[in-house]
């Protein structure tokens, strides 16, 4: 197959070369597919000090969610479009640090399987079992790599793809007093859902007022919005869950914050309109058509806008002293019933 089959992956690349020198690319792996050689890219912009807070964007986990990753790299573009003209975005990258890794799985998103090619759903791999009950096979399963929601081998290291990922966390947003997450997925409702930990038990983290301050924060300066925030347990619970195992080994030892997010992007209503793409795998988890491509791609650049301004003005929202018990306690309140 011609690498042309892969234009997730060809945009990348041209932005990559549009980037020059506004962007460091690192290579963090290869996957090797059809006798070719897909690269798992990182890019980075903005100030590199250690003493700036850092948001990170990442896509293409699911190989069949290509949605992710489109919305993702439109995000780019119009970030490499605005550099060229927008003395506002240069002073906002002047004080922050912006991390993309739009296409985590390409070996998934080229046999279009929401496992990678040895048949792991990077989602339940991370070395984290659940402490409360999971749905069955959903919630993350050993027994084959031929049913779907495989873990992998137990005992054995984590997939390169997610090492990948975890590489870029560690090394990029967890070394920073202050830095969040947002990871791109489609698959799940009816409605965009904005998920937050934890996944592997219904315990609510310990910056749930960060996240209720951020909730609030949004809901005030876009009132209209159609976003659902919620605990990602709410929903149901898996082993192995990337983002928990990143949260926890990353705030557990230090008094950073990190805020990991995911984006689940609710593809039923597509369905719903287009009920023929119940018999494509890959456009259960799509738009197809044009026009609402188009739209989906346009709707998020405002959240993910919001979440550039939230990091970079982190300082004025995020709650202290007694304002964190009170939002502690409304968010309690609010997600969990307490």
């Amino acid at each position: 197959m011609p690498e042309k089959n892969l234009p997730e992956l060809i945009t990348l690349k041209r932005l990559i070369d549009a980037g020059g020198k506004h962007m460091q690319v690192d290579t963090h792996c290869t996957v090797a597919m059809d006798g070719r050689d897909f690269p798992v890219y990182s890019i980075a912009l903005g100030n590199p000090s250690l003493d700036v807070p850092a948001l990170g964007f990442f896509g293409g986990i699911h190989g069949l969610e290509r949605i992710g990753t489109q919305v993702i790299l439109s995000f780019m573009g119009s970030i490499l479009a605005r550099l060229r003209w927008d003395s506002t975005l240069h002073q906002q990258l002047e004080s922050m640090r912006l991390v993309f890794m739009p296409l985590v799985n390409p070996g998934g998103m080229w046999q279009a399987t929401r496992c990678n090619p040895q048949g792991v759903d990077l989602m339940r791999n991370a070395p984290l079992s659940a402490v409360d009950r999971v749905p069955f096979m959903l919630g993350g399963q050993r027994y084959s790599h031929h049913l779907p929601w495989y873990r992998g081998p137990a005992g054995a290291p984590m997939e390169p793809e997610s090492l990948a990922v975890c590489d870029v966390v560690e090394r990029e947003l967890l070394t920073r007093q202050f830095s969040m997450a947002l990871d791109c997925h489609s698959g799940f409702g009816l409605r965009d859902r904005i998920w937050f930990p934890h996944a592997h038990t219904a315990a609510p983290i310990a910056h749930l007022a960060d996240i209720g301050a951020l909730e609030e924060l949004f809901s005030e300066s876009y009132p209209n919005h159609n976003y659902v925030f919620e605990p990602q347990s709410r929903q149901y619970r898996t082993h192995g869950d990337l983002w928990d195992y990143l949260y926890l080994n990353g705030t557990s030892y230090t008094e950073r914050t990190f805020l990991p997010l995911t984006l689940e992007m609710g593809s039923w209503l597509w369905v719903k309109k287009n009920p023929r793409q119940l018999f494509d795998r890959v456009a259960m988890f799509n738009p197809t058509a044009a026009h609402r491509l188009q739209r989906v791609l346009r709707r998020h650049l405002i959240w993910f806008d919001f979440l550039m301004r939230a990091v970079n003005s982190h300082g004025r929202w995020v709650p202290e002293g007694m304002a964190r018990k009170q939002q502690r306690r409304r968010s309690l309140a609010h997600w969990y019933g307490a």
